[in-house]
């Protein structure tokens, strides 16, 4: 993650700036935590006069974070902290929640130091009472510090791959590496156990047992991440796990079965064209037969339909797939398509476009178009009658394909 400080460094959206939950910049969303604020600082005790002049300056010093208006927040955060001083315990407990979106903000914009003082500030806060909502809070805290300490242990492992093990200096960046190492895991592995969605904790974690050999380790955390029922869905976790497999060159039957998961979840993903290749390989018939569905199941998208490694792949497996006497499984796959695939792909407006945008993509998409719709297509027809030096020849073999294996009027 050598550019870690500039994915932290986000642009501010508008959206960001009216959100009323926390946003981290780091790929997590806290839509707990606004009304966790709101529940320790009322505490369900009748509010007084003084204790209701906190709460508002808790409120402004939320609004003006939301908003970025950060010299403002300081402002409330100061007098905030000077009044908490007197204040009762419910009000005390909403302090670390505080600090830690001053710590997001921070990060956000690449402030990794003070981000850093920030987060030890909130995490040895003291007051109020010990609840699992809190405990989770502090948890999310270290975890931010360890995720700040991975971004040093990462410069320190690169200076260590410049560096040569005879190098007088090698063995001394080689032991700050170990200690931010086994910092950061310390910080991040308490978190990682408990049901969220902690993509940049776990990738950072995973990296480190990777870069120290434990490979059970780092397979044990990815899996729990991606099979755990108690964690939410997260197409991520199956996807590190996939990727992590396959760096480990595991065999072919576990990589389809982390990326069948994946395609339930995201059939658009773009793993699934990685995803057919390994069913084609495949010596089962059952996988040959996913491996179909799923080239239909990527093309369904709007965002997947100029994708021309898709259409080759279809092109051609939907060929093989007749000539292997396996007609049934494409008007399985074209039953539920027929009536909304001919305008989305196959309109004579997408033949005139593709053609004039890219002629392969066009020649691609014609012979789909043959097999499933037959020689009278509008889309086929125009492709056909195109006259192109360098297609000729495969428009040619397309054309005598397609009056041989298409499914209307088969004669398989």
């Amino acid at each position: 993650m050598s550019d870690f400080s500039e994915e932290l460094k986000g642009p501010v959206t508008d959206d960001e700036q009216v959100e009323t939950s926390v946003l981290s910049g780091a790929g997590m969303h806290f839509p707990w935590l606004q009304t966790y604020i709101e529940t320790v600082a009322i505490g369900g005790k009748r509010k007084k006069d003084f204790a209701q002049t906190t709460s508002a300056c808790l409120s402004f010093i939320q609004e003006a974070l939301l908003k970025h208006q950060w010299q403002q927040a300081a402002e409330y955060m100061h007098s905030y902290f000077q009044t908490l001083e007197d204040s009762d315990s419910y009000k005390r407990q909403a302090a670390p929640e505080i600090s830690l979106q001053h710590a997001l903000y921070l990060l956000h914009h690449g402030m990794l130091e003070d981000a850093k003082r920030k987060l030890s500030e909130a995490e040895t806060w003291r007051h109020g009472e010990k609840t699992s909502s809190r405990e989770i809070l502090i948890n999310l805290i270290q975890a931010y510090k360890g995720l700040l300490q991975y971004y040093t242990w990462s410069k320190k492992k690169r200076e260590l791959s410049k560096l040569d093990k005879d190098d007088y200096a090698y063995s001394a960046v080689a032991q700050d590496v170990f200690n931010h190492s086994w910092k950061t895991s310390v910080n991040i592995s308490a978190l990682i156990k408990m049901p969220g969605v902690w993509d940049p904790f776990v990738k950072s974690y995973v990296e480190m047992l990777e870069f120290y050999g434990d490979r059970d380790g780092a397979q044990e955390v990815l899996t729990n991440y991606a099979y755990d029922e108690k964690f939410p869905s997260n197409p991520n976790a199956h996807i590190y796990l996939y990727n992590f497999l396959k760096r480990q060159k595991a065999p072919r039957s576990k990589l389809i079965s982390v990326l069948k998961i994946l395609y339930q979840i995201v059939p658009s993903h773009k793993l699934m064209l990685e995803f057919h290749t390994l069913l084609r390989k495949s010596e089962k018939e059952e996988h040959h037969k996913l491996g179909l569905e799923v080239l239909f199941g990527v093309l369904d998208f709007a965002g997947c339909t100029k994708n021309i490694t898709a259409w080759k792949y279809l092109a051609k497996y939907v060929k093989k797939t007749l000539m292997g006497n396996h007609l049934v499984w494409v008007q399985e796959e074209w039953k539920s398509r027929k009536n909304w695939w001919p305008s989305f792909h196959f309109s004579y407006f997408w033949a005139k476009s593709d053609w004039k945008e890219d002629t392969a993509l066009a020649c691609e998409k014609a012979f789909v178009a043959g097999l499933l719709l037959g020689k009278g297509c509008r889309y086929f027809r125009y492709i056909l009658k195109q006259d192109h030096q360098i297609l000729g020849k495969k428009i040619k073999r397309m054309k005598r394909s397609v009056k041989k294996y298409s499914i209307v009027n088969p004669r398989l």
